[in-house]
């Protein structure tokens, strides 16, 4: 069978610069019914094992270290064998959550990932988070963006390790240039497109945050 996308909602807590909020996440699943890997271990590894099932879990894929979205990639990985990937700028930002358990290998821009004979090209945007990636795969037509770019504008930039303008060039030059009917699926909240999306970049620029 082709690869496809499955997705699952998890709910937890974001917790930075002392403060903590309850939030749902996207958990992304890439494969077919023999390998998988999985973008984004949030919160409930029992319900991520559950949705992988007898799979062999090749990776877990960070597209950033808040602790939202890293939280369950621990235990998943010691259930499944499953190397944990991350960007090496969100070292500092993993270690808030995971003094104790480095990732398994860092994340590169332009590295190329494959599962189930799918590339994810892997695309460093920072902004949001310094080590912030998304995942472009465009046998299946999806952009997997984290918290980047939502549906209806980018990431916060407000906390400790963002920054608006690095987040608009990061959009602008690495996300707004694939096709326009590329599916965005982010890490929280609705799916978008690259196409419903790029109109409004100047809107976002104007409003600054």
């Amino acid at each position: 069978m082709a690869a496809r996308i499955e997705h699952l909602v998890t709910s937890g807590q974001f917790s930075l610069d002392g403060g903590t909020w309850d939030v749902d996440n996207n958990v992304w699943i890439v494969g077919d019914d023999h390998e998988a890997i999985v973008i984004d271990a949030a919160h409930d590894a029992d319900a991520i094992a559950a949705a992988v099932g007898d799979r062999r879990l090749t990776a877990i894929v960070c597209t950033h270290a808040h602790n939202d979205h890293i939280d369950a990639a621990p235990e998943l990985a010691a259930r499944t064998g499953a190397p944990i990937l991350l960007h090496g700028d969100d070292l500092p930002l993993w270690k808030q959550t995971h003094p104790d358990r480095e990732p398994d290998a860092s994340l590169t821009d332009g590295q190329v990932l494959t599962v189930a004979g799918v590339e994810l090209t892997v695309l460093h945007t920072p902004g949001h988070a310094p080590g912030a990636v998304c995942l472009y795969a465009p046998a299946l037509g999806a952009l997997f963006t984290g918290d980047t770019l939502f549906n209806g504008g980018p990431g916060a930039t407000g906390r400790s390790f963002s920054h608006f303008p690095t987040i608009i060039d990061s959009i602008r030059d690495r996300l707004l240039a694939l096709p326009p009917e590329t599916k965005v699926l982010t890490g929280h909240g609705d799916a978008t497109s690259i196409g419903a999306e790029a109109p409004h970049l100047e809107e976002w620029i104007a409003r600054g945050h």
